[in-house]
């Protein structure tokens, strides 16, 4: 097993994986050995991950963050990405202990009304889920890509995730969303419908609304903060280092 556990070694990673297809990416990244796991939350990007995955029967860990508070239509792709590539996608759920709290403290939909609230909300019900996940995990594979934000415009193909301890792997961080669309009408790659109701970045119902003409990708996600750099924290390494903390 090849451990990658400094930042150069990681950098030395992403030089190779850029002269790699998708496939080749991830049949590279799954070769190092070692507990791999994919995280998708069934946008469309991630769609294209997993469909290779089950494609090439990689020996990758594809699991979500079930939040309780998906819209229906992201819950009923799970089922039918499961279906199309005979896979299993396991579910990640907060605690009951942890929403209760939460409820208690903010109440139920108390991330309107301020930013800390709203990121002690993400807390529970994705970190801490995101956490148990990646348990035991030497590589996390994510959909990150640059396009995405203007956040996220230098994403690399590899980091070393040093708050995790292990590899985090982007193989997406040069592709469009047009050569994204075009992976999935060539490959006829389920997508969540919301796609095609002006949603491209797809997350909690209650925090997700559809994106404006001229709008960024991520734009409807969060969309009452003013924030620029909005995230939930998953890809933000402060974040990830106060839920070790808690834990």
């Amino acid at each position: 097993m090849t451990v990658i556990n400094s930042i150069e070694e990681a950098e030395a990673l992403a030089e190779k994986l850029a002269g790699l297809d998708l496939a080749g990416r991830l049949s590279f990244v799954a070769g190092l050995g070692g507990r791999v796991v994919f995280t998708t939350s069934l946008g469309i990007e991630d769609q294209v991950i997993t469909a290779e995955i089950g494609t090439h029967r990689l020996p990758i860990d594809v699991v979500t963050l079930q939040t309780g508070r998906l819209f229906p239509e992201t819950l009923a792709l799970i089922d039918e990405t499961e279906s199309q590539y005979d896979i299993h996608i396991a579910r990640y759920e907060p605690e009951q202990a942890d929403i209760d709290a939460y409820a208690a403290k903010y109440g139920m939909n108390g991330f309107y009304e301020s930013v800390e609230a709203r990121h002690a909300c993400c807390g529970v019900r994705k970190l801490k889920p995101l956490a148990r996940a990646l348990a035991g995990a030497t590589i996390w594979i994510t959909g990150l890509r640059r396009g995405q934000s203007a956040n996220r415009a230098e994403t690399p193909f590899a980091e070393y995730d040093a708050e995790r301890h292990l590899l985090k792997v982007n193989p997406l961080a040069d592709w469009d969303i047009e050569t994204i669309k075009a992976f999935v009408a060539d490959n006829s790659v389920p997508v969540n419908p919301l796609h095609g109701r002006g949603y491209p970045s797809i997350g909690c119902e209650p925090c997700t609304r559809a994106i404006k003409p001229g709008e960024p990708e991520r734009a409807g996600r969060w969309w009452w903060e003013q924030d620029e750099k909005r995230e939930c924290g998953l890809h933000v390494a402060e974040e990830a280092a106060a839920i070790a903390v808690q834990q």
